[in-house]
């Protein structure tokens, strides 16, 4: 999953840390957790919902519209929140929003209105968005500067944790019962088709009451909490000159394509591995897959970190970005466990990614930096508009060619490792 800081520490408070208990430390690297793992359950949720309603592909994508466009509407105003109440009350407010979203899940269950499950959705990113624009440069500033990069990695595999665990817990809890299609639901009667959307519908309500539930008292927790208090300057303007930069401008569209790849991919994951001609699994047993896609972006973080130490960063972008291609042609051309093991392989090779573009994309900008950060950030946008176009796409060639949409994604990946984030010689923005 993605991340992203907006507002900027005073001058005067970056250069000085802030001492930081253990405890401190613990209790916002949980933030990094609730995050990832509230945003990978998306991948189950989008199979459950699909079934539940009798969605076509393009409908149920809407999920991840809904969310991923919360980042894009929301990020500014919730920099300004940021900037307005400061850091901790900013955490307090963006974990009690991100409860409000989940508890909405009890009456849209309850009604049985996909349009009311989208709507708690957006109010659960909303909260999401503020976490993350309050939480990443806190982090930073919990403790020595010479260990702020430890500290936000650190965070980060917690993050990747959650997106690992997300999809054994959906499974358990949502993705429970026979999932019927469209064929043996148009079989039954009008009583038992609407005792079996109730069903399904009333399935998410537990496990996200609970969520609700440890949302708010992780609130309590952070209100309660002595956290060091952290000055910030307000600064979340942004200004287009920076995109004269060749870099930034390719950087954005970059960020763009690899957010939309790696959540369509995910969110397509569960019902394509339980297609017939692939796995011809379960849809529950499709999430161990799912999970498995995740925990391999955690182990590929590691990893990375490593290589990059010893390689530059945009030739291995492109040797990654050259390796989801093949595996993606593998599994768009081959059927059965091969097509199962390419495209879960691509998490893998994800992990690097969205980091090494960002810094690519901000690589030489001195005070430009923060212009260019929010830029990419807006790019995240990409999540919600890139599985929709799947979506519409696998409606009319099916779900299996459809992945042609990511792989288009990872070939303009290739290039702006290769090419496109090259430094030029670019006129100075004002």
């Amino acid at each position: 999953m993605v991340s992203t800081s907006v507002p900027q520490p005073q001058p005067e408070t970056a250069s000085a840390a802030v001492p930081a208990s253990r405890m401190a430390l613990v209790v916002v690297t949980s933030l990094f957790f609730m995050w990832g793992f509230l945003t990978c359950l998306n991948d189950i949720l989008i199979p459950h919902l699909k079934a539940t309603f009798s969605l076509n592909y393009a409908q149920s994508m809407l999920i991840q519209f809904t969310f991923f466009g919360a980042y894009f509407l929301m990020s500014l105003p919730a920099g300004k929140l940021v900037s307005r109440v400061g850091y901790k009350h900013s955490i307090i407010v963006g974990l009690a929003i991100a409860g409000l979203g989940a508890l909405l899940f009890w009456p849209a269950a309850q009604l049985r209105v996909y349009e009311l499950f989208l709507g708690a959705l957006f109010v659960l990113a909303t909260g999401i968005t503020i976490l993350q624009v309050a939480a990443n440069p806190y982090m930073t500033l919990l403790g020595p500067e010479r260990t702020a990069s430890s500290r936000l990695n650190l965070a980060q595999a917690f993050n990747s944790l959650g997106t690992a665990i997300a999809p054994l817990f959906g499974g358990m809890l949502i993705l429970t019962g026979a999932v019927l299609g469209a064929e043996q639901l148009a079989a039954l009667s009008a009583p038992e088709q609407l005792a079996y959307q109730t069903q399904q519908a009333q399935s998410v309500q537990v496990p996200y009451i609970g969520l609700a539930l440890a949302l708010f008292a992780l609130a309590v927790v952070v209100w309660l909490f002595r956290l060091p208090a952290i000055a910030t300057d307000g600064g979340t303007a942004t200004s287009l000159g920076v995109l004269r930069h060749s870099h930034v401008r390719l950087g954005v569209i970059a960020i763009f394509a690899y957010v939309g790849a790696e959540v369509a991919i995910g969110s397509f994951l569960v019902n394509y591995l339980s297609q017939p001609e692939i796995g011809a699994m379960t849809e529950q047993h499709a999430t161990r897959y799912v999970s498995a896609y995740w925990t391999g972006a955690m182990v590929g973080r590691f990893i990375g970190a490593a290589l990059l130490l010893r390689i530059d960063p945009g030739k291995l972008l492109a040797v990654f970005a050259g390796i989801v291609v093949v595996l993606l042609g593998i599994t768009m051309t081959s059927d059965g466990m091969t097509a199962v093991y390419s495209i879960v392989a691509i998490g893998l090779f994800n992990s690097i990614m969205f980091p090494t573009i960002f810094t690519l994309g901000v690589a030489k900008l001195g005070v430009q930096t923060d212009n260019a950060s929010s830029l990419l950030v807006m790019a995240i946008v990409g999540g919600a508009l890139v599985p929709l176009a799947q979506g519409f796409l696998a409606d009319r060639i099916g779900i299996q060619p459809a992945f042609v949409l990511p792989l288009l994604c990872y070939l303009y990946i290739m290039y702006y490792g290769l090419r496109g984030s090259r430094v030029r010689d670019v006129p100075a923005v004002r």
